[in-house]
Order: C-alpha cells, then structure tokens, then sequence
C-alpha cells in the first residue's frame, strides 16, 4: 500500500517534512498548483497530468512507499520567482507540476510528469 499524505503551503511542507522519515520507505512528492473551489488546481498543466500520476502510483509505486501531494500556492504566490519552494535547495522548483524522490535524484518536470514510461521509471529506480 502506498501511503498518501497532503501538505498545503511552503511552511506546512517544512514543518511535515522535518519531522517525516517514512520508515525505510521511497518519498515521493508531487508539487502542484493549490485546488479551486471546483475541486481541480489553477494549474492547468496539473489537471492534465493528474490521471497519469494517479495510474502510475497504483500500477507502479513500491509497496510502503510514501507520496506527498504538496500545493505551493495560488497562481501568483507561485508566479513571485521569490517564492520559497523555488529558492530551498531541497525543492528547487521552477515549474509545476513536478515530482521528486526526497533527496534522491529521481525528477519528472511538466509535461514529463504525464508520460507513462517516464512514470514507470521513476517508480522503478531504486534510491
């Protein structure tokens, strides 16, 4: 079983991951626009890979791994180039959607994030 967790905002993503280990198991971190009232992110690029990450981390994520759906903010929090997720050096962040393995090299960046064989990869790769 994969393990879900979801983080709002560059402090809650801090606060959740200095205390967050996942016990042995790969940490996987989506990082997309926050969600409208109509359920679905701003981020236009986000919705359209959604569907494909979704597959991909039931068809293909380890078993006890962890993937953390993170939300960096409405559209111009996340347009100011000051923003914290594309300044820490754990993230580095210069588009969404993007997904990492936690200090690992493992990244999938935009339209990358919606390839199925990209996907699989990802997932594959040991840390």
């Amino acid at each position: 079983m994969v393990h879900k967790h979801h983080v709002a905002g560059y402090d809650a993503f801090v606060a959740f991951m200095k205390d967050f280990n996942g016990n042995g198991g790969a940490i996987n971190i989506l990082f997309t626009g926050a969600k409208l009232e109509n359920g679905l992110s701003w981020c236009g690029d986000c919705v359209d890979v959604a569907p494909f990450i979704e597959k991909a981390i039931e068809t293909n994520a380890p078993e006890n791994s962890h993937f953390i759906y993170v939300d960096v903010g409405d559209r111009p929090t996340w347009k100011d180039m000051n923003n914290p997720f594309r300044k820490d050096t754990n993230t580095h962040l210069s588009v969404i959607p993007t997904m990492i393995r936690w200090k690992q090299p493992q990244r999938l960046e935009g339209e990358q994030c919606g390839k199925a064989d990209l996907l699989e990869l990802f997932f594959s790769e040991d840390d």
